[in-house]
C-alpha cells in the first residue's frame, strides 16, 4: 500500500460515533447555508424495505433532531407498492420519468441518482440503498457528519460488514473480485476504501454536479475515480457504520454488475473508440445450456452543472 493510502486511513477513516448528533447540529447551525442536506434513496420493486428506511430517517433526523432537510424516494418504475409505501413512510416520492422529460430516461442506477439533483436541493446529497435491512440513522448521521465538520471534505463513503447470509464478511463479490482489484492496480490511491461500491455515500452538491455519472452498475466506481482526480484523494473519506444487511443478487446478476464496473473502469482508462460490449452468460434448458446475451452499460450521463435546466434551476 502507498505511503499515501496510509496515511489517509489513520487520517480519514473514522466510526460513526466519533461525531456525536449534538456535534453535527452545532456545526449546522453555525453554517445552515453550507449544511442543508437532502437524502434520496433510488427504488425499485423495495416496497418490504423502503418503508421501515424512510420511517427511521423521518422519525430520528428529521422529527427527534433537524439534521436532514429532505427525504426523497426517486422510484425508478417499480411495478409493486414501493412508491406508495414510501409515501406513507413520509418520503417525498418522485417517479425517474417525471424527472428531465426532454431526456428520455434509461435504466440504471446511476441514472436515477444523476436525475436526483434537478429535484434535491440540499448542499449535501447523501445515497441510501433501498434494500437495507435492519436499517440505523447511523447511515446517514455517520457520512453526513464529516462534511459537516470538516470543510476539506467532500466525499464520504460508508464502511461496513457485509454478511452473506449467516456468514460474515463474505458480501460484496463483486467488490472482492472485481472492484478492488481494478484499483489496486489502476488507481492505487483508492486501495484503502473498504466498501468502494457501497450504495450509501455522502457529496457535497458542488463536487456531484461536476462530475458525469455511469447509468447502470458503474456508477459508484465512476464517481470515486472521477472524484479523485477531480478534487484529490484528501478530499474523500470514509466512516464505519456497523453492519450492511440487505438483498444479495444471483451469481448471473454478479456478473453483469462486474461486467459493467469493468466496462466503467476500461472507459476511464482509455477514451478512445471502443465497441459496444455485450456478456453471455448461460442458463440450463430443457436440452442443455442457453445462452443468454446481456448489453453492458455504457451510457454515462454528462455533469450536471453541463444540464440547461440544472443551471437555470439553480441561478433561481
Amino acid at each position: 500500500m502507498l505511503e499515501e493510502v496510509e496515511r489517509w486511513l489513520a487520517g480519514r477513516s473514522w466510526s460513526a460515533a466519533d461525531r456525536p448528533l449534538d456535534r453535527l447540529l452545532a456545526a449546522k447551525a453555525r453554517d445552515p447555508r453550507r449544511g442543508s442536506v437532502s437524502v434520496v434513496l433510488p427504488a425499485l420493486n423495495e416496497e418490504a424495505t423502503v418503508g421501515a428506511i424512510v420511517g427511521t430517517i423521518r422519525a430520528e433526523l428529521m422529527e427527534k433532531v433537524q439534521l436532514v432537510d429532505e427525504l426523497l424516494v426517486i422510484d425508478s418504475g417499480s411495478t409493486d407498492a414501493t412508491a406508495e409505501v414510501a409515501r406513507k413512510a413520509g418520503a417525498r416520492v418522485v417517479h425517474r420519468d417525471a424527472i428531465l422529460p426532454r431526456i428520455p430516461a434509461l435504466p440504471g442506477k446511476g441514472e436515477v441518482l444523476w436525475r436526483s439533483l434537478l429535484v434535491t436541493s440540499g448542499d449535501i446529497v447523501c445515497f441510501i440503498d433501498a434494500d437495507l435491512k435492519d436499517f440505523s440513522a447511523d447511515f446517514v448521521s455517520g457520512i453526513v457528519g464529516p462534511l459537516l465538520t470538516d470543510p476539506e471534505v467532500q466525499f464520504v463513503k460508508a464502511m461496513y460488514d457485509r454478511p452473506l447470509g449467516d456468514t460474515a464478511g463474505q458480501g460484496g463479490r463483486v467488490t472482492e473480485l472485481v472492484a478492488r482489484p481494478l484499483l489496486n492496480l489502476h488507481w492505487p490511491q483508492l486501495a484503502g476504501l473498504v466498501q468502494p461500491l457501497g450504495g450509501e455515500y455522502a457529496v457535497r452538491r458542488s463536487l456531484l454536479e461536476r462530475l458525469p455519472f455511469p447509468v447502470g452498475y458503474g456508477v459508484e466506481l465512476g464517481l470515486l475515480v472521477d472524484a479523485l482526480h477531480t478534487v484529490g484523494l484528501d478530499a474523500l473519506a470514509q466512516v464505519d457504520v456497523g453492519v450492511r444487511k440487505h438483498r444479495h443478487q444471483d451469481g448471473q446478476a454478479l456478473g453483469r454488475m462486474a461486467a459493467a464496473i469493468y466496462r466503467t473502469a476500461q472507459l476511464r482508462l482509455s477514451r478512445g473508440h471502443l465497441v459496444r460490449p455485450a456478456l453471455t452468460q448461460f442458463e440450463r434448458g430443457e436440452e442443455g445450456f442457453v445462452p443468454r446475451t446481456h448489453p453492458v452499460d455504457t451510457e454515462e450521463r454528462p455533469p450536471m452543472c453541463e444540464i440547461d435546466e440544472y443551471v437555470s434551476r439553480r441561478a433561481a
